[in-house]
């Protein structure tokens, strides 16, 4: 599976789910498992590199603000998040990326009940590996998760901070 195959695949399935996260990932396990166990380890490899490609403090600060955490979004939240952004599709994720602020004109509409969380996507090609195969997915090959985030930390807590950050995103979401 390729970057393009990987990003199609995100796609289709988020169409087919109508946007919603948890259904979004039982797609993907459903569509996983047509495949080879070869290409859900790639799969597997494309999610894990944007996952981490996304371990910043801007974007970071960014889920703070959507997901209307007053005391900033804790490390597990921020993780389902990583995963909600890459389920988005590649123009979010990217646009995302380069911009944190520019979420706010990215996603036409954020429900923090909803959005903002799927953790589930981040276990799809491991669910799908070990029923296509019986076994856990092997190591991916991938160097680890740097220790902190990639960028200057900042307070993600700090209301003054994150509106001056994130000025688009705060007039939609914060406060």
């Amino acid at each position: 599976m390729d970057e393009t195959q990987f990003w199609e695949l995100i796609d289709s399935a988020r169409e087919a789910a109508d946007g919603d996260p948890e259904e979004q990932a039982e797609v993907v396990v459903e569509r996983l498992l047509q495949l080879d166990p070869e290409s859900v380890a790639d799969f597997a490899r494309h999610f894990t590199v944007r996952f981490r490609r996304a371990w910043t403090w801007e974007l970071w600060g960014a889920a703070g603000v959507l997901l209307a955490a007053p005391e900033g979004a804790d490390e597990e939240s921020f993780d389902y998040f990583r995963c909600w952004l890459i389920a988005q599709g590649r123009s979010v994720f990217e646009g995302g990326l380069a911009d944190a602020d520019s979420l706010a004109e990215l996603l036409p509409d954020f429900d923090e009940e909803i959005d903002g969380d799927a953790g589930e996507l981040g276990e799809a090609a491991e669910d799908a590996y070990e029923q296509l195969t019986g076994a856990p997915l092997p190591a991916l090959g991938l160097p680890p998760e740097p220790e902190v985030p990639e960028g200057t930390p900042f307070p993600l807590d700090d209301e003054d901070e994150l509106s001056a950050r994130y000025p688009r995103l705060w007039a939609r979401y914060g406060g």
